[in-house]
């Protein structure tokens, strides 16, 4: 909880990120079933933003994401929606070179570099990447990448915000329980939004912003995320209710970050992408 950074709003940082497997895999002879599993997620930080207070909001901006030249992805057994048919641990070494990922000589396709984990402080008074929850954490979201903007509610003073887990790669979904797992450095900018906040972390992109939510399964994500998005419509953008419901039927799309099931442990990350327009131009109101 000690930070080892603090700084003001408009700061850069650059941060050196682990690979999910905090380096314990590193070739295809090296299991996901022989590493210490209370290694996984981990983080860089904490760092402290000067004047972030519980009720605010820490803005994240990732300005650039650079992976090194390799990473991996695993077969975990018990994880996954084809796990019936794929029972046993494999790991696959990936080469990132030329803005592409290869797989093997025949299968190649565009690298998408983002970060899986990344948060701030519980209100518990703890910090936790394995997890996703109110506080970020492992949302595995494939959006947050170069351009991304994540507003995260503060709940301990300077918020404490923390990164890592990046991907070269991944999909929705993530239906094997990994990307291309890799390490690298992100440059973030920080900012404070003073006096507001969701409840769970909200991205902005250039044209759309989503609102997130977590539970044990995808179908209490997605309630919970549509109710989420609602809420913010209603409150920051005077909307009806009547009004959002449709809205987001219409206009929006629901989606989901994280659904590996069967995921024991770990929950499902749902969340609505809502487009920039006239009525609801941001997350926040002015």
């Amino acid at each position: 909880m000690a930070p080892v950074l603090e700084v003001e709003p408009g700061d850069v940082v650059t941060f050196e990120t682990n690979d999910c497997f905090t380096g314990q895999i590193r070739s295809e002879s090296d299991l996901v079933t022989g590493i210490d599993m209370a290694k996984i997620n981990s983080a860089t930080g904490p760092v402290a933003l000067r004047g972030a207070a519980p009720g605010d909001s820490l803005v994240a901006e990732i300005l650039d994401i650079r992976p090194i030249e390799w990473g991996v992805a695993t077969l975990i057994p018990g994880f996954g929606q084809l796990i019936e048919q794929v029972r046993h641990p494999l790991t696959r070494r990936f080469e990132v070179r030329d803005g592409m990922v290869h797989q093997s000589e025949r299968i190649a396709f565009p690298a998408r570099p983002m970060v899986g984990v990344v948060g701030v402080a519980t209100a518990a008074g703890r910090l936790s990447n394995g997890l996703a929850g109110q506080h970020g954490g492992n949302l595995d979201e494939h959006l947050h990448g170069q351009g991304a903007k994540i507003y995260l509610p503060v709940r301990q003073p300077g918020g404490l915000f923390a990164v890592g887990d990046m991907h070269a790669s991944m999909g929705d979904g993530e239906i094997c329980f990994t990307g291309v797992e890799i390490a690298g450095e992100v440059d973030i900018r920080f900012d404070l939004l003073k006096a507001k906040q969701a409840t769970w972390p909200v991205t902005e992109l250039a044209d759309r912003w989503l609102p997130h939510a977590t539970a044990d399964t995808y179908e209490e994500a997605l309630q919970l995320v549509s109710e989420e998005a609602a809420r913010m419509l209603v409150e920051e953008h005077r909307f009806s209710i009547e009004d959002a419901f449709i809205f987001l039927s219409v206009a929006c799309d629901a989606g989901v970050a994280q659904a590996c099931k069967p995921a024991p442990g770990f929950g499902a990350i749902a969340r609505f992408s809502i487009p920039k327009i006239e009525a609801c131009p941001s997350p926040f109101a002015p």
